[in-house]
């Protein structure tokens, strides 16, 4: 398989909606809670999206998540939907995780989508955002 050619995106998130629900709270260990959210993005990717995080806290303060997101919007002058697959950790109130296109959920204009990225916050603030991507042909 060749190496393609990666083009970097680089964006804005800007969270509209923020709905975490708790669904298993031990008296000992780790909180599991899965967060409904709702944002935008803002740069190179111009979009929405909608991701549901499954995330496991601990008492510190410290969490460890996953999500599949939605984006629907524009990237590279073309407009379609594609899914990104998140993992990532909250430490000392700083998100850092890393995501990839789901292989095969490009739409419309975005067929073919391929990438992978990252994003960094301050908990509670918009994401710095990337992506390194290329179209399958």
């Amino acid at each position: 398989m060749r190496n393609p050619t990666t083009t970097r995106a680089n964006a804005v998130i800007t969270v509209a909606t923020y709905e975490p629900t708790v669904y298993d709270k031990p008296t000992d260990g780790p909180v599991l809670t899965r967060i409904h959210v709702e944002e935008s993005f803002s740069g190179d990717i111009t979009a929405d999206g909608v991701v549901e995080f499954l995330q496991s806290s601990a008492p510190d303060g410290s969490a460890s998540f996953v999500g599949i997101e939605r984006v629907s919007g524009s990237l590279a002058g073309r407009t379609g939907t594609f899914l990104l697959q998140d993992q990532g950790t909250v430490e000392s109130a700083v998100v850092n995780g890393e995501w990839f296109v789901v292989p095969g959920s490009g739409t419309g204009g975005l067929t073919g989508l391929r990438g992978t990225g990252g994003f960094r916050a301050n908990l509670g603030e918009g994401a710095e955002v990337w992506l390194d991507y290329w179209f399958e042909t």
